[in-house]
Protein backbone atom coordinates (compact mmCIF):
# COMPACT_ATOMS: atom_id res chain seq x y z
CA UNK A 1 0.00 0.00 0.00
CA UNK A 2 1.01 3.60 -0.64
CA UNK A 3 -0.42 6.94 0.49
CA UNK A 4 -2.03 7.26 -3.11
CA UNK A 5 -3.63 4.05 -1.74
CA UNK A 6 -5.72 5.94 1.03
CA UNK A 7 -9.49 6.55 -0.26
CA UNK A 8 -10.99 9.59 0.55
CA UNK A 9 -13.35 9.65 3.91
CA UNK A 10 -15.48 12.26 5.26
CA UNK A 11 -16.94 13.00 8.23
CA UNK A 12 -19.34 15.77 9.67
CA UNK A 13 -16.53 18.32 9.81
CA UNK A 14 -13.95 16.96 7.86
CA UNK A 15 -12.46 15.04 4.97
CA UNK A 16 -9.36 13.00 4.64
CA UNK A 17 -7.82 12.51 1.52
CA UNK A 18 -4.46 11.07 0.44
CA UNK A 19 -1.81 13.42 1.28
CA UNK A 20 1.06 14.85 -1.27
CA UNK A 21 3.64 16.48 -1.12
CA UNK A 22 2.17 19.58 -1.80
CA UNK A 23 1.01 19.64 1.83
CA UNK A 24 4.75 20.29 2.96
CA UNK A 25 3.94 24.24 3.21
CA UNK A 26 0.51 23.64 5.22
CA UNK A 27 1.72 20.69 7.68
CA UNK A 28 5.87 22.83 8.24
CA UNK A 29 4.58 24.44 11.19
CA UNK A 30 3.28 21.64 12.50
CA UNK A 31 6.86 20.18 12.09
CA UNK A 32 9.02 22.69 13.07
CA UNK A 33 6.47 22.90 16.35
CA UNK A 34 9.39 21.89 19.21
CA UNK A 35 6.75 20.71 21.78
CA UNK A 36 4.47 19.31 19.23
CA UNK A 37 7.49 17.04 18.07
CA UNK A 38 8.63 16.58 21.55
CA UNK A 39 7.38 13.00 21.64
CA UNK A 40 7.93 12.32 17.91
CA UNK A 41 11.12 10.25 17.43
CA UNK A 42 12.79 13.01 15.49
CA UNK A 43 13.09 16.61 16.53
CA UNK A 44 11.36 19.48 14.57
CA UNK A 45 12.18 20.56 11.11
CA UNK A 46 14.75 22.98 10.03
CA UNK A 47 12.83 24.34 7.04
CA UNK A 48 10.52 23.75 4.48
CA UNK A 49 12.84 21.13 2.38
CA UNK A 50 12.77 19.14 5.59
CA UNK A 51 9.04 18.94 5.92
CA UNK A 52 8.94 18.03 1.74
CA UNK A 53 11.65 15.36 2.40
CA UNK A 54 9.52 13.78 5.41
CA UNK A 55 6.69 13.62 3.33
CA UNK A 56 8.31 12.13 0.15
CA UNK A 57 9.42 9.07 1.96
CA UNK A 58 6.86 6.13 1.43
CA UNK A 59 6.80 3.54 3.66
CA UNK A 60 5.71 0.35 2.41
CA UNK A 61 2.24 -0.77 3.90
CA UNK A 62 1.49 2.46 4.72
CA UNK A 63 -1.90 4.80 4.13
CA UNK A 64 -1.57 8.02 4.72
CA UNK A 65 -4.46 10.58 4.59
CA UNK A 66 -4.25 14.32 5.25
CA UNK A 67 -6.49 16.50 7.32
CA UNK A 68 -8.86 19.07 5.92
CA UNK A 69 -11.59 20.90 6.85
CA UNK A 70 -14.73 20.17 4.26
CA UNK A 71 -14.60 23.13 2.12
CA UNK A 72 -11.04 23.90 2.27
CA UNK A 73 -8.65 21.14 0.92
CA UNK A 74 -5.55 23.03 2.80
CA UNK A 75 -4.27 19.73 5.28
CA UNK A 76 -4.39 20.77 9.23
CA UNK A 77 -2.84 17.34 10.18
CA UNK A 78 -2.50 13.91 9.39
CA UNK A 79 -3.77 9.82 9.86
CA UNK A 80 -2.06 7.52 9.01
CA UNK A 81 -2.81 3.19 9.12
CA UNK A 82 -0.06 0.66 8.46
CA UNK A 83 -0.94 -2.86 7.85
CA UNK A 84 1.01 -4.79 10.34
CA UNK A 85 0.00 -7.91 10.15
CA UNK A 86 -2.03 -8.71 6.40
CA UNK A 87 -5.77 -8.80 6.62
CA UNK A 88 -5.96 -8.61 10.53
CA UNK A 89 -3.43 -5.55 12.08
CA UNK A 90 -2.60 -2.91 11.50
CA UNK A 91 -1.05 0.37 13.32
CA UNK A 92 -2.07 3.93 13.49
CA UNK A 93 -0.28 7.45 13.45
CA UNK A 94 -1.77 10.82 13.54
CA UNK A 95 -0.44 14.47 13.87
CA UNK A 96 -2.74 18.11 14.11
CA UNK A 97 -1.49 21.27 13.75
CA UNK A 98 -1.73 23.23 16.86
CA UNK A 99 -4.49 25.96 16.08
CA UNK A 100 -6.66 22.72 16.48
CA UNK A 101 -5.92 21.33 19.31
CA UNK A 102 -8.54 20.60 21.82
CA UNK A 103 -11.60 20.93 19.24
CA UNK A 104 -12.23 17.49 18.78
CA UNK A 105 -10.64 16.96 15.79
CA UNK A 106 -7.97 14.47 15.90
CA UNK A 107 -10.43 11.83 17.09
CA UNK A 108 -13.07 12.99 14.47
CA UNK A 109 -10.39 12.26 12.12
CA UNK A 110 -8.61 9.21 13.70
CA UNK A 111 -11.97 7.36 13.83
CA UNK A 112 -12.63 8.15 10.10
CA UNK A 113 -9.46 5.63 9.95
CA UNK A 114 -10.36 3.25 12.65
CA UNK A 115 -13.92 2.87 10.72
CA UNK A 116 -11.96 2.52 7.57
CA UNK A 117 -9.59 -0.38 8.92
CA UNK A 118 -12.47 -2.01 10.44
CA UNK A 119 -14.90 -1.74 7.35
CA UNK A 120 -11.91 -3.37 5.58
CA UNK A 121 -11.76 -6.54 8.15
CA UNK A 122 -8.79 -6.01 10.09
CA UNK A 123 -9.71 -7.55 13.64
CA UNK A 124 -7.20 -5.11 15.54
CA UNK A 125 -5.71 -1.50 15.21
CA UNK A 126 -2.94 -0.46 17.94
CA UNK A 127 -0.79 2.81 18.11
CA UNK A 128 2.20 3.17 20.09
CA UNK A 129 3.00 6.33 21.92
CA UNK A 130 5.61 7.91 24.36
CA UNK A 131 4.28 6.67 28.25
CA UNK A 132 4.36 10.66 28.83
CA UNK A 133 2.63 12.09 25.97
CA UNK A 134 -0.50 13.06 27.94
CA UNK A 135 -2.41 13.97 25.30
CA UNK A 136 -2.14 11.57 22.80
CA UNK A 137 -2.59 8.85 25.60
CA UNK A 138 -6.18 10.41 26.47
CA UNK A 139 -7.19 10.50 23.04
CA UNK A 140 -6.64 7.07 22.51
CA UNK A 141 -8.55 6.41 25.64
CA UNK A 142 -11.28 8.23 24.62
CA UNK A 143 -11.08 6.36 21.34
CA UNK A 144 -11.34 2.93 23.49
CA UNK A 145 -8.39 2.15 23.06
CA UNK A 146 -6.99 -0.10 25.85
CA UNK A 147 -3.39 0.25 27.55
CA UNK A 148 -1.55 -2.99 26.64
CA UNK A 149 2.01 -2.79 28.16
CA UNK A 150 5.06 -0.55 28.29
CA UNK A 151 8.02 -1.44 25.79
CA UNK A 152 10.75 -0.63 28.07
CA UNK A 153 14.02 1.57 25.65
CA UNK A 154 12.01 0.88 22.54
CA UNK A 155 12.88 4.06 20.81
CA UNK A 156 16.05 6.22 20.58
CA UNK A 157 14.77 9.84 19.57
CA UNK A 158 15.92 13.22 19.31
CA UNK A 159 15.64 13.43 23.35
CA UNK A 160 17.17 10.15 23.69
CA UNK A 161 16.28 6.37 24.26
CA UNK A 162 12.38 6.13 25.25
CA UNK A 163 9.78 3.78 26.15
CA UNK A 164 6.61 3.04 24.32
CA UNK A 165 2.98 3.05 25.89
CA UNK A 166 1.60 0.11 23.05
CA UNK A 167 -2.37 0.49 23.35
CA UNK A 168 -4.63 -2.07 21.39
CA UNK A 169 -8.21 -1.56 20.12
CA UNK A 170 -10.54 -4.67 18.80
CA UNK A 171 -13.35 -4.58 16.50
CA UNK A 172 -15.72 -5.55 18.57
CA UNK A 173 -15.02 -3.12 21.30
CA UNK A 174 -15.24 -0.29 18.79
CA UNK A 175 -18.75 1.94 18.71
CA UNK A 176 -17.77 3.72 15.61
CA UNK A 177 -16.79 7.26 15.09
CA UNK A 178 -18.38 10.18 17.08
Amino acid sequence: MTPRDAPVLESTRLRLRPRTLDDAEALHPAYADAELMHWWSSGPHDGVEQTRAHLAQEAPGWRCWAITLRGDDKAIGFAAAGEKRQGNVSEIGYLLCREYWGSGIAAEAVGCVIDRIFAEGQRRVFADTDPDNAASRRLLERLGFQLEGTLRGEWETHIGVRDTALYGLLREDWHGSA
